[in-house]
């Protein structure tokens, strides 16, 4: 098995599933259904043993809680992330709405994170048949996320973080560099989500082709703007407290949806790499 076949699963996936589009039942705009939720995905690689793994432990980075590959598989040899950009369609529909989510986007966020769910699903089968155990960080019993601040860990307080990060691992895999809005800027943009899972399958890693955590970021200011809440400043980046009481009130106003997204739409990195053709 190699990466060919791996992306090749990845891409007819999106391009098959039926619940990659819009459905008539989501409620959307009837303009909207039938549309795609993601564009064929992007892939990045990364060996399990990546001595950047390490600083990912600093509390300054996410801490010591975040556990690295070989915490999660004691045999991982490769680390595979992917990036599921939004469609045109989810993406203009969201540039229309100034202040709450677009219904585009929210299904985007909601049905679409279920369909991402499915396709990690699939890639580990589909390695675990070839005979190479494979985790899904995020779908595992260990696996947490926080919002609201609870006890120390390793003297440190925990907030807003949790124990693998897609964004992150995203970066190691090459993928891209974050933004002012924390999202990560890959050559497909900012608009969209990522996957990863864990493997003992050795994979070739592909490098990281910058050498500074934001190196694809202008600072141009434009997140800032279209931030409703005022979460994002050039000077402090983006405040998750202020962010996340915003997302609260999507949940409460479109339950059982939510979302917002206005930081990764009518942006320079909304479909690329700030000053450099997508590709």
């Amino acid at each position: 098995m190699d990466k060919i076949e791996l992306i090749q699963l990845a891409e007819d996936f999106i391009a098959n599933s039926a619940d990659n589009r819009i459905k008539m039942d989501s409620k959307a705009p009837i303009e909207l259904v039938g549309e795609k939720i993601y564009d064929p995905p992007i892939f990045g690689f990364c060996e399990a043993s990546d001595e950047v793994f390490a600083v990912l432990k600093n509390p300054e980075v996410i801490g010591c809680h975040f556990r690295n590959p070989r915490e999660w598989l004691p045999t991982a040899q490769t680390v595979i992330s992917f990036f599921l950009p939004y469609s045109e369609a989810v993406k203009a529909s969201n540039r229309e709405q100034k202040i709450w989510p677009s219904w585009g986007w929210l299904v985007g966020r909601v049905e679409g994170h279920r369909l991402l769910r499915t396709l990690l699903s699939k890639m580990e089968l589909h390695l675990r048949k070839a005979g190479y155990a494979s985790v899904i960080p995020t779908m595992d019993k260990k696996f947490f996320s926080i919002t609201e601040p609870i006890e120390e860990l390793c003297g440190e307080p925990l907030a807003f973080t949790s124990n693998w990060s897609e964004r992150h691992i995203a970066y190691l895999a090459g993928l891209g560099t974050f933004g002012l809005s924390k999202g990560l800027i890959t050559k497909k943009g900012i608009a969209g989500r990522f996957g990863s899972l864990v493997t003992e399958l050795q994979l070739e890693p592909n490098g990281r082709p910058y050498e500074i955590y934001n190196a694809y970021c202008t600072q141009c200011g434009a997140c800032v703007k279209q931030c409703p809440v005022k979460a994002i400043s050039i000077e402090k980046g983006k405040d998750h407290r202020l962010c996340s009481i915003f997302l609260d009130k999507t949940a409460e106003k479109y339950k059982p949806r939510y979302g917002c997204g206005k930081c990764q739409v009518n942006v320079p990195c909304e479909n690329g790499i700030p000053g450099q053709k997508s590709n």
